[in-house]
């Protein structure tokens, strides 16, 4: 099983109405690309919202990584920054209570779940967990020239993020990005994925602590200290939806012109498929319903 199970947003039938779910936006600044060099987490956020806009709750904080930080330029974090913060293992009880019962959201979210993986799976956060990627979700429903964070946010709502490349300030534009597509959108939105479910006490209860220490004892180390968000839904000025959904599993990578191209000729495909199966439905469904008509016709007649 996979850290997370990539879930969808739709206007099709089916799945659950995306509005009543809960989502855990999840941001981290890290000190490279891959941690397969070696690349760790240096902070990470969660911001925890409602489907209709409820914001729940915020966390964040600062993570030693155990090595020198490198990357500064992008996230601004040096080595003095991180003295005395929790170390990932400190931090995995804690995330673990804000994912449980949400989707694990994040834009680009491929590269989030590659540092799950490294560095939140070894101490105890569960494989499996419900995930909905809001870049691909974008591309798949929303016509842009440019799909990155803070140039989609501009483009859509006419306002740029505050707080960019701090884990934070991304999850929280990442978060009303969300909110918003799911307020804009022409037709009801729905989640097709594995449904978001509690993670039992005692799992959490076997996450280990460092030197014996209780979850209440660790002690937190956040970066910012502005005050949350409303993630009241604004509307969008920029918005073109897409006539034809594209499938978000399509939509990942450089997401190039070549790359439009194929997620467009699929989407046409199957809905040249789905026309077929309609129409072969209906000519069915007449067919069987004329043989109905035609029997009871024939014990009509009888004498």
């Amino acid at each position: 099983m996979g850290t997370l199970r990539m879930g969808t947003l739709t206007r099709r039938r089916g799945g659950v109405r995306a509005a009543d779910l809960e989502y855990a936006v999840l941001d981290t600044e890290t000190t490279g690309l891959d941690p397969r060099t070696g690349a760790r987490i240096v902070e990470i956020a969660v911001v925890r919202v409602r489907g209709d806009g409820t914001l729940l709750r915020e966390f964040t904080t600062l993570v030693d990584p155990r090595t020198d930080v490198t990357g500064r330029e992008f996230h601004g974090i040096g080595d003095g920054d991180v003295i005395g913060a929790p170390t990932v293992d400190e931090v995995v009880p804690e995330l673990v209570r804000l994912l449980s019962g949400a989707v694990v959201v994040g834009h680009n979210l491929d590269f989030e779940q590659r540092f799950l993986t490294s560095e939140l799976i070894p101490f105890g956060l569960p494989e499996g967990l419900p995930g909905l990627c809001t870049l691909r979700a974008l591309r798949s429903q929303v016509k842009l020239e440019r799909y990155s964070l803070p140039k989609a946010s501009h483009a859509l709502g006419g306002v740029w993020p505050t707080g960019q490349h701090t884990a934070l300030g991304d999850a929280r534009a990442c978060a009303r990005l969300l909110v918003e597509m799911i307020a804009n959108a022409p037709g009801e939105l729905r989640y097709h994925g594995a449904r978001p479910e509690p993670i039992a006490i005692p799992l959490l209860r076997r996450i280990p602590v460092p030197s014996g220490a209780p979850l209440e004892g660790v002690r937190w180390k956040p970066r910012t200290s502005t005050p949350p968000d409303l993630f009241v839904p604004r509307p969008w000025t920029g918005a073109r939806w897409r006539p034809l959904e594209l499938d978000p599993f399509l939509c990942g990578g450089a997401f190039g012109p070549s790359d439009r191209a194929i997620a467009e000729m699929a989407a046409h495909r199957d809905a040249r498929a789905r026309r077929r199966l309609v129409t072969a439905a209906a000519v069915a469904g007449g067919l069987a319903a004329g043989g109905l008509l035609a029997g009871v016709a024939r014990r009509l007649r009888r004498p």
